[in-house]
């Protein structure tokens, strides 16, 4: 059975979602995360904090607009190593 992080539990629904989407389709930008998996901008921005406050969110800039980034997925998720989080 696979290791699931502890702190991913406790992610909302839509953090879970965009985790999935994220793990299936690669780096993504925000847009680019709303429209698949259809939904606002605001709760994707939600779900993309709480993914950033587990520790397993990836962020860089998005070179083709700099105003957008690029989210993805920490390699220690990917390869199910232990996380920590800073309180």
């Amino acid at each position: 059975m696979t290791h699931v992080p502890d702190q991913l539990y406790d992610l909302p629904p839509s953090g879970k979602l965009v985790l999935k989407v994220l793990d299936v389709n690669g780096e993504m930008t925000q847009s680019q995360i709303a429209t698949e998996t259809r939904l606002s901008k605001r709760t994707v921005r939600y779900a993309l904090d709480a993914l950033r406050d587990a520790g397993v969110l990836r962020e860089r800039i998005y070179f083709r607009d700099a105003r957008q980034s690029l989210y993805s997925i920490s390699d220690s998720v990917l390869t199910n190593e232990p996380t920590s989080v800073d309180d």
